[in-house]
Formats: C-alpha cells, sequence, structure tokens
C-alpha cells in the first residue's frame, strides 16, 4: 500500500471532517481534502467528490481547478502543503479579509428564497427528523447528515 492510501481517511467508517472547520481561513477545505484523499484511496464509500455540489464553491473562490488539485493531492501531500498549492495556483489570489468574508458567508448560507429550494432543503432536514427546526444552513445539514450517517441520533 501507497502512503497516500494509509493517510487517506477510511470514509464507510467515519464522516469527512466538517465543512466548517478551516485551513487557511477557507472553509470547506479541510473536507475536500478528506473526500479527495478518501477518493484516491477507493475508500469515499457513498460520498461524492468533484468539482460539482458544495465543493464548487471553494473551486469557483480559488479558481483553482478540481483537476490540477486531485493531481497535486495524488502526491500525498498534507493539508498545509496543499494550502500552499492552492495559495501559488489560484489565478487571483484571496486577501485573508476575503477569505474571511466568503467563509463566514458560506457557514451561513441557507437555500435560496424559491420555494423548490427550500421544499428541497426541508425534505432533506425531514429525512433525519421531522422535527429539528435548527438546521438553518447547509453547513447545519451537512453536520447533521455526517452525524446521522454514523449511528448518531438525529
Amino acid at each position: 500500500m501507497d502512503s497516500s492510501a494509509s493517510s487517506a481517511p477510511d470514509l464507510t467508517q467515519r464522516a469527512p471532517r466538517s465543512p466548517r472547520l478551516r485551513l487557511g481561513g477557507y472553509v470547506l477545505l479541510p473536507r475536500i481534502l478528506d473526500k479527495g484523499r478518501a477518493l484516491l484511496a477507493g475508500k469515499l464509500g457513498e460520498y461524492k467528490h468533484s468539482a460539482q455540489g458544495m465543493n464548487r464553491h471553494f473551486f469557483n473562490f480559488t479558481g483553482v481547478q478540481f483537476e490540477a488539485f486531485m493531481a497535486e493531492l495524488a502526491n500525498d501531500k498534507r493539508d498545509g502543503e496543499m494550502l500552499a498549492w492552492v495559495q501559488a495556483n489560484s489565478p487571483s489570489p484571496r486577501q485573508p479579509w476575503e477569505i474571511a468574508a466568503w467563509s463566514a458567508y458560506q457557514e451561513r448560507r441557507g437555500p435560496d428564497s424559491d420555494a423548490e429550494t427550500w421544499d428541497n432543503f426541508g425534505a432533506s432536514v425531514r429525512k433525519h427528523n421531522p422535527t429539528r427546526e435548527d438546521i438553518q444552513s447547509y453547513f447545519d445539514l451537512l453536520d447533521l447528515d455526517d452525524f446521522t450517517s454514523f449511528g448518531g441520533p438525529a
């Protein structure tokens, strides 16, 4: 087994890191790293990892290409090395205040104002627990889904 496979989280056994955790000020980045390493090691489980979904917000903000990111991650880079790579390869490097503002927005971001988006969000919450009214953001929903997927009570 190569070293990248041994350092990859097994997402069939546990959830990736919370989207709220930050690396270099970026929310989502630690989770993206966990999912990327798990994908490379064949341990992604039922998680999805691509330039779509929640990940797209990080890749759009940094301007880093998903394929290049994954190629670099395949070199068994640690978190700090991947952060340095993102900073060096972002076509429009962001200032710390921009990263902080973007991350704060992502933490609070919930469904858009249209009824269909709210209905889909509500259905996702009800899948875990029909009485939860405290789940307001996508990060709340991801944390709840991760927790309940591995046996936690909703």
